[in-house]
């Protein structure tokens, strides 16, 4: 599991847990540190699960009001925590996020597979249908982005710092 997918898996987690202990802020930082030990033991950089909770939980009453504009049926208290959870981390990072170090289909798909992994049988398509209708609602900003394609060839340099294009050749056996 890649690191940041992991950091976001425990940010989650975190969020779930503080959550179900009645929402009492003296605990997150008893609840991050057990999660990281429990369910991240080989991550090394953890400020970027700190700042993902501090960050949602900054954000949390405007997030909040977000999910009952996206999601009008679901009154947030009645929406599963898992799901509740991963929409506030999802949104947090897709509305309030560095969005050059995680564009926002990136923040969906994260927050679609956390849902997939934790949640209920239908917890991937309602988390996709909110942030998909916030996604678009703030105009879907990196829609037209296209993937770096990769070169077909290698630079090389001929040591006078001139370069040349050497293609690429099969390896024959």
């Amino acid at each position: 599991m890649a690191s940041r997918h992991l950091s976001r898996s425990v940010a989650m987690q975190s969020l779930y847990e503080w959550d179900f202990k009645g929402k009492k802020n003296q605990l997150l930082p008893e609840i991050i540190e057990h999660n990281i030990k429990e369910f991240a033991p080989g991550v090394e950089e953890t400020q970027f699960i700190h700042d993902l909770v501090d960050g949602t939980l900054a954000k949390i009453n405007e997030i909040d009001k977000i999910i009952e504009k996206a999601a009008p049926q679901w009154p947030i208290n009645q929406i599963a925590m898992v799901d509740r959870a991963v929409l506030r981390l999802g949104i947090y990072e897709l509305l309030f996020g560095k969005r050059d170090e995680v564009p926002p289909k990136v923040a969906i798909n994260e927050s679609i597979e956390l849902a997939k992994s934790f949640g209920g049988d239908a917890s991937g398509k309602f988390v996709n249908g909110v942030l998909g209708t916030i996604y678009r609602e703030i105009g879907e900003p990196g829609k037209d982005d296209q993937p770096k394609k990769k070169e077909e060839s290698q630079e090389l340099t001929d040591g006078s710092g001139e370069k040349e294009q050497e293609a690429l050749q099969p390896i024959e056996n």
